[in-house]
This record gives structure tokens, C-alpha cells and sequence, in this order.
């Protein structure tokens, strides 16, 4: 049973939006997010950046951490951020995007990368 609204809230829209557009990749993020909190996905930014291109749109489905360095510009929509993080990939011209807005920009799933 998840306990955090905001987290049954997003879960509930993933799967929505996974069903109107037909794209998988909600559907799977709304999955990895429904697993326990020790189970979700907690990257750090180094990971993203050697495993990104430059304008790559990257979905998290759990938390991204300030760890590391990024020298590209991406876009990134995850769950949580932590502070260092969002600040290290704006000043690198990359965006970090709540989930919902990342679906509503990119509704059909296209060209995304998940990264567990």
C-alpha cells in the first residue's frame, strides 16, 4: 500500500496517460514507481551523464542525486530531485521537469531513455 498521496496521485496519471496515448513507458514508470521505496530507482548525475548524449530526454522513475558532474544539456523528468542535482544539470542548460509535466510535454513516450 503507498502511503504518500503525491506518489498514488502520479502512479494513478502514468497509467492514465499510458492508456489515452498507448505508449508502454508510463505504464512501466508507473510500475517502477509502485515498487517500495528501497527498490525505486535513486541515480546520481555522473550515470546520467555517461550513459546521455547531448539534448537526450532521460525518465527517472525515482530520484536523481547530485553526485557527479554533467557537462551536456538534457532533459530529465523524475519523481524527486535533490537540490545540487536540478542545480547542476539547469546550469548546464538541461532541464529537470516534475513527472506530469514531462508526460504533457512528451505524451507519446518518444525518443525517451529510462533509466533504472
Amino acid at each position: 500500500m503507498i502511503s504518500n498521496t503525491e506518489l498514488s496521485e502520479i502512479i494513478r496519471f502514468l497509467k492514465v496517460k499510458g492508456r489515452e496515448n498507448k505508449a508502454k513507458i508510463w505504464q512501466v514508470a508507473a510500475t517502477q514507481l509502485s515498487r517500495p521505496r528501497k527498490a525505486r530507482a535513486v541515480l546520481n548525475l555522473n550515470h546520467v551523464s555517461r550513459y546521455t548524449k547531448p539534448d537526450s530526454i532521460v525518465l527517472i522513475p525515482g530520484k536523481l542525486l547530485g553526485s557527479g558532474a554533467i557537462k551536456h544539456r538534457v532533459t530529465i523528468g523524475a519523481f524527486e530531485y535533490s537540490k545540487a542535482a536540478r542545480e547542476k544539470v539547469e546550469r548546464a542548460g538541461g532541464q529537470c521537469l516534475a513527472l506530469r509535466e514531462f508526460v504533457e510535454q512528451h505524451p507519446k513516450g518518444s525518443n525517451i531513455t529510462i533509466m533504472r
